[in-house]
């Protein structure tokens, strides 16, 4: 599964494992790429694997015939999640183990619990250290996602909540009353699962996102969401309270209070849920990249850092204008624009990316992107 260069040096290296790194990586592998890496902190999916085991995709995987897009979930031409899986939502873990799959099968060269320390400019390419050893690379591609670096700030006392990345399951928490900050996706979930636990929450949001009007899956609850709001279970035991912001959490006598801007105060005897979504690991190489003015990444037309060429970003955190690339469907339309880069760079042809393109579209082909993402 693993080819290594002698000396370490590579074409490309690829920094992370996750469904953008992978993704990308077989899309190198369709343009001619050979010489090239993925680093991965842990395992393959890793990311996905450590989800609650309730938590499930919220877009649905189902296979088509659409321009050889076999599903809205797949990272790779003629893969589909829904067909290995048969799963329609699939959990994390499934994930996971359809990414391992998806590696395996196209034998991506993947270096496992190899940990990125720094990436720092060197001659005409780039250095990478690790915890083990240097490598070096050409062109660098930074997929390193964002789930393992859950967003814990935001209002004072926000380190005595836990937040949901945390939980590997919600079955297993004690407790009878449960406040949940955080009511988009994550936080909804949370809810969902505890109160068909029988337990009784309260669910904060700044906003009211279950009553957005928007069709843009980036700052909208998915369909899935609002159906399981409907459900006996969540009617019952959950008490939405939209439109307020968290002032402060403190802990006192073995009971958390929640004071709201207000001036409300809400009690509980377990730590309260934060669901307020995630960093981003490209903050970690933000130092190789200008920034736009909402704090995103500013890329080249093709997802290329302005400053330090032949500096990639994959994933989640791409932007431009006033795109979002949040959700799988959307940033694995990026592929084949990186590796063609990339792959023009190195001489080669990259003449299979054609289908890629048909596959993920363009940029200029989208129309439902959002100013911010809401997962």
């Amino acid at each position: 599964m693993i080819r290594t260069s002698s000396e370490n040096v590579y074409d490309v290296v690829v920094v992370g494992g996750g469904a953008a790194g992978v993704g990308v990586a077989v899309t190198l592998i369709h343009a001619g790429i050979e010489n090239f890496a993925v680093l991965e902190r842990h395992t393959v999916g890793a990311s996905f694997a450590s989800w609650p085991a309730e938590t499930r995709f919220i877009t649905p995987s189902y296979t088509t015939n659409s321009i050889g897009m076999l599903d809205i979930n797949s990272i790779a031409m003629g893969t589909s999640p829904a067909y290995s899986l048969e799963v329609e939502h699939p959990t994390g873990q499934d994930y996971a183990r359809y990414l391992r799959g998806v590696a395996h099968f196209f034998e991506v060269p993947v270096r496992q619990n190899t940990d990125v320390l720094q990436i720092a400019q060197a001659g005409e390419g780039f250095r990478i250290d690790t915890a083990d050893e240097p490598v070096h690379a050409k062109h660098v591609i930074w997929a390193g996602g964002e789930f393992q670096y859950p967003r814990i700030s935001g209002f004072a006392g926000s380190h005595l909540c836990r937040h949901t990345a945390t939980i590997p399951s919600y079955d297993e928490l004690d407790g009878e009353d449960f406040i949940i900050v955080g009511g988009y996706e994550s936080g909804v979930d949370a809810a969902y699962h505890l109160a068909y636990g029988d337990k009784r929450v309260k669910l904060f949001d700044t906003n009211c996102p279950w009553e957005s009007e928007s069709s843009d899956p980036s700052v909208a609850l998915s369909p899935f969401t609002l159906e399981r709001m409907h459900e006996r279970p969540f009617v019952e035991q959950v008490e939405l309270i939209p439109n307020t912001t968290i002032e402060c959490v403190t802990l006192a006598d073995a009971t958390y209070e929640v004071t709201t801007q207000d001036g409300q105060r809400y009690q509980t005897s377990v730590p309260p849920l934060l669901a307020g979504g995630f960093e981003g690991s490209h903050k970690l190489v933000a130092d190789l990249f200008e920034q736009r003015e909402d704090g995103s990444l500013l890329l080249s037309e093709d997802d290329e850092s302005t400053i330090v060429p032949g500096m990639f970003l994959c994933g989640p955190a791409v932007r431009h204008n006033n795109h979002v690339f949040c959700f799988i469907f959307k940033f694995r339309q990026r592929f084949a624009v990186v590796a063609k880069a990339i792959a023009t760079s190195l001489g080669l042809p990259a003449e299979e990316l054609e289908e890629y393109r048909k596959w993920g579209m363009y940029l200029d082909d989208l129309s439902c992107c959002g100013q911010q993402c809401a997962c």
